[in-house]
């Protein structure tokens, strides 16, 4: 497998898995074949955690690539969205830097290849199913750790 051939699937992975937290999973793939963001709500198999876009930075790099999972950015509104597990939102109840958003939020996604309407993934879905550890979320923008 070539390596574009290999990162194509990587993406399209992530973008199945993306597709499937919807409830209609067709309507989000229309949405990115026309080039616009696709709205799924949260609940499913993600919250979303809203923090501001410098934080969310500032926090990556503390917490460090290998143990990431999705994050979108949104620089044009300098705010970005960790997903993490559906049952995790009270380890974050504490953190002021952060937001979380409720069951059937809608999260306005691009696709995992592509920076669209002003939105890219920072660290992208992989398919996998691998979320954010609000743990290391709380400890990297937390007291000490964030602003």
């Amino acid at each position: 497998m070539t390596p574009s051939t290999r990162i194509a699937a990587l993406y399209e992975a992530g973008d199945a898995w993306l597709a499937e937290a919807s409830a209609h999973p067709h309507l989000v793939r229309q949405a990115w074949d026309v080039e616009a963001l696709a709205p799924i709500a949260s609940g499913r198999r993600w919250l979303a955690v809203e923090a501001r876009l410098l934080d969310t930075m500032n926090a990556v790099n503390r917490i460090g690539i290998e143990r990431l999972g999705p994050v979108l950015a949104d620089p044009g509104v300098e705010r970005a969205w960790w997903l993490i597990a559906p049952d995790a939102a009270e380890d974050l109840a504490d953190i002021r830097q952060v937001r979380v958003r409720p069951e059937g939020w809608p999260l306005h996604c691009p696709p995992t290849g592509w920076y669209q309407c002003g939105r890219l993934w920072i660290h992208r879905p992989d398919g996998s199913g691998q979320l954010n550890d609000p743990t290391l979320i709380a400890a990297a923008l937390g007291p000490g750790g964030g602003h």
